[in-house]
Order: C-alpha cells, then structure tokens, then sequence
C-alpha cells in the first residue's frame, strides 16, 4: 500500500441542513402559521360572543364593527359631521366624522362607515397640526391693497 492512498470512509460525512429545512423547525413554523390563520378566522367570531350586545364595549366607549348607530351614539356621542349616500343598488352608507381637539390648533378625526345603519369601519386620521411658523402674520390685506 501507498501513503497515498486513504482508507475507505464506511460513515460518509452527512450532509448538514440549514436551520429553515429542519423538520423540527418546520413544523413550529407550520404550527404557529395555522394557530395564526385561525385565530384570525375564529376572534371575530368569538368576540360578538362574549359581548353580544355591545354593553362593556358602550362602558368603555369604545365602538366595534357590527354596532348600530344607536349603540355608537351611547358610546361616543354624537358626530360632527354625517355625510350620507346611496349606492346605485339603494344602501344607504352613512360617514361619520367626529372631532377630537386637543388644543386651539389641533385637531383629529375619527371616520365611521355605515351600511344601513350597522357599523362597518372606520379609521383614526392624526392631528392636523398648524404651528405658529405657518400661520400668515400681518393684517390680511384686502385686494384694493395687492
């Protein structure tokens, strides 16, 4: 024999797999996905349940899809502005916009969506802020005076 020549492997080296292909790892990963997907699909349907006529939601003044337009006015109050329009098939969409001021300067806007009379959205839109640096100073001038 030659010094050349190296012994025959009998256990070849296993090839290493990276952390994602681990069967293990996969499957934690397919689990929390399927516990995701169906909380998901399930919590809205769970949660009507739990609170079936709105009342600690109205306690708490918070709103939830599915409310009618009795239930948010206890909940919030009455809005600032309701624009009202029907689609072509006649459902009646109803927005709410209600404003919040913070202070003389800031103001921000909750919008709710009606579709005959049961909640349906809505959304939260920051403040609207103006600050001293923007307002025009001086006396307005009138357009004798351009």
């Amino acid at each position: 024999m030659t010094s050349d020549s190296s012994p025959p492997q009998l256990h070849p080296e296993p090839e290493t797999v990276s952390f994602i292909r681990r069967p293990e790892v996969r499957m934690i990963i397919y689990a929390g996905l399927g516990l995701f997907t169906l909380m998901a699909v399930v919590w809205p349907m769970v949660t009507p349940l739990l609170d079936p006529d709105f009342k600690r939601h109205i306690a708490e003044h918070r709103v939830m899809v599915g409310m009618t337009k009795e239930q948010v006015l206890e909940a919030w109050g009455g809005p600032q502005t309701i624009h009202t329009s029907f689609t072509k098939d006649g459902i009646r969409h109803e927005e709410w916009i209600f404003e919040d001021w913070v202070d003389a300067a800031t103001v921000r806007h909750r919008y709710l969506y009606f579709e005959e009379g049961i909640l349906v959205g809505g959304w939260y839109q920051g403040s609207r802020e103006r600050s001293a640096q923007h307002l025009p100073s001086g006396k307005p001038k009138s357009k004798s005076e351009s």
